[in-house]
């Protein structure tokens, strides 16, 4: 693992089903429950000043319209994924995660 389109699998694999999108672009008609995931930066540990581990960084948001929905537990699940916030706009849920892949 460790490519992209692993993580977008990973993700389908979470959701349940296709609707994961990778930097979407502003004409695509999303269709909800999703994923939309984005690179925000690569983490880099380095030793003697030479990068020996890196490691990209993902943010992810789970867009949902059931209140109930359990797409932010199976994501709490994954290895690496970390919630970063909740909020709710125009009658839609979203779960904010941060992944390292």
């Amino acid at each position: 693992m460790g490519k992209r389109l692993d993580l977008h699998n990973l993700l389908c694999g979470a959701l349940g089903s296709e609707n994961v999108y990778y930097e979407p672009p502003e004409n695509i008609k999303i269709v909800y429950p999703c994923i939309v995931y984005e690179r925000t930066k690569i983490d880099s540990r380095y030793a003697d000043g030479i990068p020996y581990l890196r490691k990209k960084k993902y943010t992810l948001t789970a867009i949902y319209r059931d209140p109930d929905s359990e797409i932010a537990d199976r994501l709490s699940e994954l290895p690496t994924c970390m919630h970063d916030r909740f909020f709710k706009t125009d009658s839609l849920y979203h779960d904010v995660f941060t992944i390292y892949f």
